[in-house]
């Protein structure tokens, strides 16, 4: 994606994430990768609802800003997550509510509850915690790059996909599974792995 296009793609789906309550304030942080290599991010301490295009940050490989502004804490984090996906094109991180709950629980997310579900999460994995900034963090969250949809043990819940909707469009679903689950307690039933194979054609 274009540099100008990713900036105002990015204003338009954080302040979709502020409307739909999958980000509250400043928390969370979302990127997407550029055709030139590098990578626009979130800035660090605004609003997600109020940000605008020409507040996105523009990093380097090596997560150093190229221009105004300062990144998110976590852009090593999706960084690494670049170097290990080349077909990830944007990374949605945030606090929605539900998602949230299961994570500080310290409980995996049922993602096959229904055949959206099958199709958009797969496996959802639960990272082991990190503080938000460190390379722990990173590498916690790095041992789950093969999966597009996880958990972050007592922080939230990280998307990625092919473009920004994509991985928009996963962190809505995670949230609406984690909802479902919350709703269905113990009768939480998820589809076994021969229907999930027929649900993606398999």
């Amino acid at each position: 994606m274009n540099e100008k296009d990713a900036r105002e793609e990015l204003a338009r789906v954080c302040k979709l994430m502020y409307d739909r309550g999958l980000t509250f304030a400043s928390g969370g942080n979302v990127s997407v990768r550029l055709d030139d290599g590098n990578v626009l991010i979130t800035p660090s301490g605004k609003n997600k609802g109020l940000l605008r295009g020409e507040e996105m940050v523009k990093v380097g490989m090596d997560g150093e800003a190229i221009g105004p502004g300062r990144p998110s804490v976590e852009v090593h984090m999706h960084l690494e997550f670049y170097r290990r996906r080349p077909d990830v094109g944007a990374i949605v991180h945030s606090h929605p509510p539900y998602c949230t709950a299961l994570a500080i629980a310290g409980e995996r997310l049922m993602g096959g509850l229904t055949p959206e579900g099958a199709i958009l999460l797969g496996e959802v994995p639960l990272s082991s915690y990190g503080t938000p900034g460190t390379k722990r963090l990173v590498d916690s969250v790095a041992e789950y790059a093969q999966n597009n949809a996880l958990l972050m043990e007592k922080h939230g819940a990280l998307a990625a996909g092919e473009d920004l909707m994509a991985a928009f469009n996963r962190m809505e679903e995670m949230e609406f599974h984690a909802q479902l689950q919350h709703i269905l307690k113990e009768k939480a039933v998820e589809f076994d792995d021969a229907e999930i194979e027929r649900i993606r054609g398999g």
